[in-house]
């Protein structure tokens, strides 16, 4: 039997933020097909999960976490949902806010966290085989097991969902938090900076990334956010293994958010258009080209090449809607450019999840033009929803979507190459042209019906690695 522990700052359905939420909520309920598997999860208990989460928990243990001169008292709550164990990390201080990040002591929250683990596994029934972080937030834990082995011959894995985001505080904060020996300071320091996502990188057995593509991106300078000599030195540890996403979940078919179920009838597709376009303020056309973009409104996603071809492509016979909220900057330019274009484009600045998979349901194409994306759920959900995506090659977006060729009818979707609007617009037009071709657009669809990216893949490639790492390293 091998033990893994999953450590994470966010967790479906408890408390989710991003991508990184899905991850930690499916991949656990995958791997647990493996009979001698046991996979548990600990997470920060912040005030953000509901009372009806928080009624079902039942108290643990309580002990005080030391971080630099601080005491910290913590208690550990636990709740099994869907046959996995999950620890909840609670104190006060730190959790009991509104919102789960955004706050000046960021790092000090999460290095405390981190602190907090490694000293809850002295209070609970469960010696990890396997210690599996990630992102930054739980960096500083990957670390902490290494220098204080509190679970003997317990491995490491350490997984980059996005190195944009890495801990970085003052190098002061390694004496002020951690009162280690000074002879560890250098796996955890970069560039003159503390860094919880290097001191990880620095002391993780294995690191892995969200897509194989993004694993050999993140060693380039242009997309490592200045970690690639550690990446390149770390390589041979390095593996990208694709995300997946719950396909029980996000499933048309049973989906209580939209208003006609389907599997893959082109005509319940178009009834959930017409009620899509009633509900957004679009004329009502099943006929029309739907384009949808859900995103957070930054400049990673894509959207200045966006902004520069809007005009442009509304000139053409389509619709457009875009959900999400974000920079003030990309708020303010598409709500004034829906006022412009009333008839084409429709802006809703917010984030709803429902309205969302009622925008996967009833589009025609979905645009993601990111800048960079280390996998990319939102692609993934689209597909499950019968919708085109239409992205740049980059990350995850180049590992699942391949562009469409008319030749030899094969290809789930468009895809670009150059970060370059006018790219953008080329490919925008082509798939218009497609679209408008019975023949061609119906091979299309018969692509991405059966295009498939459950956690099944994924949670093998694990299930390998957890293998792998525990017979090799000793």
């Amino acid at each position: 039997m091998k033990n893994v522990l999953f450590v994470a700052s966010e967790c479906t359905p408890f408390v989710k933020t991003g991508g990184l939420a899905d991850v930690i909520g499916s991949l656990p309920q995958s791997l647990k097909q493996y009979e001698r598997m046991e996979v548990r999860v600990i997470l920060p208990l912040y005030d953000e999960i509901s009372e009806e989460w928080r009624n079902q928990m039942e108290y643990l243990a309580s002990f005080n976490v030391p971080l630099g001169w601080r005491n910290q008292e913590v208690s550990i709550y636990t709740l099994e949902h869907n046959h996995i164990l999950y620890y909840f990390i609670a104190n006060d201080y730190y959790f009991t806010r509104k919102g789960v990040y955004g706050y000046y002591d960021d790092g000090e929250r999460f290095v405390f966290f981190s602190r907090a683990v490694v000293e809850a596994l002295a209070h609970i029934d469960f010696k990890p085989d396997i210690f599996h972080a990630h992102d930054w937030q739980a960096g500083m834990a990957v670390a902490l097991v290494k220098i204080m082995q509190p679970v003997e011959h317990m491995k490491t894995v350490f997984t980059i969902h996005n190195i944009k985001y890495q801990g970085v505080m003052p190098l002061g904060t390694y004496d002020d938090f951690l009162q280690l020996p000074a002879e560890h300071i250098g796996g955890m320091e970069w560039n003159g900076m503390f860094n919880c996502l290097k001191s990880a990188l620095f002391h993780a057995d294995k690191i892995t990334t969200v897509s194989p593509s993004y694993a050999e991106e993140i060693k380039d300078p242009y997309y490592s956010e200045g970690l690639h000599s550690i990446l390149l030195e770390r390589s041979a540890d390095l593996v990208g293994v694709l995300n997946g996403i719950d396909t029980n979940e996000y499933n048309p078919l049973k989906d209580p958010s939209i208003p006609v179920k389907y599997r893959s009838s082109r005509a319940r597709k178009k009834s959930n258009k017409i009620a899509l376009q009633e509900k957004i303020g679009l004329p009502i056309d099943s006929e029309k080209p739907l384009y949808i973009i859900i995103t957070r409104l930054v400049e990673q996603k894509g959207l200045h090449l966006v902004k520069h071809i809007l005009d442009d492509f509304l000139q053409e016979d389509v619709q457009l809607a875009i959900l999400g909220t974000g920079d003030e900057e990309f708020e303010s330019f598409f709500a004034e450019a829906a006022h412009r274009y009333p008839e084409k484009l429709a802006t809703i600045l917010t984030f709803d999840e429902g309205l969302a998979r009622q925008l996967y349901a009833g589009a025609d194409f979905f645009v993601m033009p990111s800048k960079f994306e280390p996998c990319g759920l939102a692609q993934l959900i689209a597909l499950q929803y019968k919708t085109v995506p239409i992205v740049r090659e980059t990350g995850g977006l180049k590992d699942t979507i391949h562009p469409f060729n008319e030749i030899t009818g094969e290809g789930n979707g468009f895809s670009f190459t150059n970060y370059n609007a006018h790219d953008l617009l080329s490919v925008l037009r082509y798939s218009l042209t497609i679209f408008n071709d019975p023949f061609q657009w119906s091979q299309l669809l018969k692509n991405v019906n059966k295009s498939q990216f459950s956690w099944k893949d994924s949670a093998s490639d694990y299930a390998n690695l957890y293998e792998e790492i525990t017979s090799i390293y000793v």
